[in-house]
């Protein structure tokens, strides 16, 4: 018997690197415990008081299932599609980028109490993906209309004071899109591309001098 299409389709793409999975499924334990949302979410009070765990498991955390799907859909989509090929730059993205988000909330952004979600690292790794893709081919259109429609969402949420898209349904009204969450994922990605393309250049450079 012949497997369907999108079946020889999903065997081709094979799985995201582990630690795709491996924060997809954080969060969706998360989300199937509500319990475990209040002690794990990004809470600036706790925060100063000493619970720097928040940093990290904040972004775990989803106002409802339709923001779950959303993030927890997107960055398997990006490890799907983008993984396997920047592991080393997705595992760092991964690793560090959340950290840096809530640092920038936190010190930038002392009007936000509360802050969950994957958004800003997804849109954080699909910037940081998608300029080391052109990199690699500048004459590719692929890759400047993903860099296009980033930076047109960004400069739509400033202007509208956070509001954003407007696609999701959080389950709390008062919840906005975290402007300064996505403004400092975008920080990370231009950075992480600078010091990589820096460091490849190094090593290229001495790589010839040997030969």
């Amino acid at each position: 018997m012949t497997p369907a299409p999108w079946v020889n389709f999903l065997r081709r793409l094979g799985w995201p690197p582990w630690f795709y999975v491996a924060i997809g499924g954080a969060a969706l334990v998360v989300q199937l415990v509500p319990a475990w949302r209040e002690p794990l979410i990004y809470q600036r009070d706790a925060i100063g008081a000493g619970e720097l765990w928040r940093i990290w498991t904040g972004h775990l955390v989803h106002f409802g299932w339709m923001h779950f799907i959303a993030d927890a859909g997107l960055l398997m989509i990006l490890g799907w599609t983008l993984g396997q090929r920047f592991r080393t730059a997705s595992w760092l993205a991964l690793t560090v980028q959340p950290a840096l988000i809530s640092a920038a909330i936190y010190w930038l952004d002392p009007q936000m109490q509360r802050y969950a979600g994957l958004s800003a690292v997804n849109l954080g790794l699909l910037l940081l993906l998608a300029v080391r893709g052109w990199q690699g081919n500048w004459r590719d259109w692929f890759w400047p209309a993903v860099v296009v429609i980033y930076v047109v969402e960004l400069v739509y949420e400033i202007t509208r004071g956070g509001q954003g898209g407007g696609f999701i349904a959080f389950d709390d009204p008062t919840v906005k899109v975290a402007t300064s969450a996505h403004l400092a994922a975008t920080a990370y990605a231009l950075i992480a591309w600078g010091v990589g393309a820096w460091v490849e250049r190094k090593a290229k450079s001495a790589r010839s001098l040997r030969s």
